[in-house]
């Protein structure tokens, strides 16, 4: 019975490989001219969500939503949630309307054709390197000034399979702070279930999400960074072991 799991599993990971690649090809010639211009990146978002609301029905995942505040039309915030999976990229594009930017790690932009418009349309970091933090800040800053919203996993990575929810790094809430921008945390409850890093895993299922009530940060300084820092990853903990009971 084993030895037919593991099939499953192997055919499961390469399935998601091919459904992530069939929009990109077909909407290939749409996608470049959308990336032509940073001012065209909303149109790009409207098919990013295409894009990702396809694979996540192909994958069997069934996303339910519960929303404590909706983000308003026209206005820019930080999205935040936990990270622990491929699939995060996917449930965020779905759960939120707002066109945002993604800030994520160099290494996805190697993902063939995927790897294409992530590093032409994300803010891309390393972060072991001072100077490409730096950056991030800097490429940011210019997104939010057009209008934009950011979405940044704070954990800064995967974290291991045992760790429940990692620490957050500063830069997200820092850069909420310096521009006056709500926080918005989401809670994504299943992704570590239905499609971990770990291979041999996963499965159809539902998807929970639960977006709070935002964290204003008009009132803040670059001092109170630490402790909404702590804010945010509190809801998000406090949140994730409600769905594990």
């Amino acid at each position: 019975m084993k030895i037919f799991k593991y099939i499953f599993w192997i055919f499961y990971r390469i399935w998601f490989y091919i459904i992530v690649a069939i929009p990109i090809i077909i909407l290939f010639p749409v996608l470049i001219i959308s990336i032509l211009k940073e001012s065209w990146y909303p149109f790009f978002f409207k098919l990013a969500r295409i894009w990702a609301r396809f694979i996540l029905i192909g994958m069997g995942f069934k996303v339910k939503i519960e929303t404590q505040q909706i983000p308003e039309k026209d206005k820019s915030y930080m999205f935040i949630a936990n990270h622990t999976s491929m699939a995060d990229i996917m449930l965020m594009l779905v759960c939120i309307k707002n066109p945002f930017v993604f800030v994520g790690k160099k290494e996805l932009a190697k993902i063939p054709l995927f790897g294409f418009f992530y590093k032409r349309t994300c803010i891309l970091v390393d972060r072991n390197s001072a100077k490409s933090r730096q950056a991030v800040f800097l490429r940011a800053q210019r997104r939010l000034k057009s209008g934009l919203s950011i979405c940044i996993f704070p954990e800064g990575g995967i974290p291991e399979e045992h760790v429940l929810l990692d620490e957050f790094k500063d830069g997200a809430f820092r850069l909420a702070i310096n521009h006056h921008i709500p926080i918005v945390p989401l809670t994504f409850a299943d992704n570590k279930k239905r499609f971990s890093y770990t291979f041999f895993s996963g499965g159809p299922g539902r998807m929970r999400v639960k977006i709070h009530e935002f964290l204003e940060t008009k009132s803040l300084s670059i001092n109170d960074t630490k402790s909404l820092n702590s804010k945010a990853k509190e809801i998000i903990l406090t949140q994730l072991l409600v769905y594990s009971k």
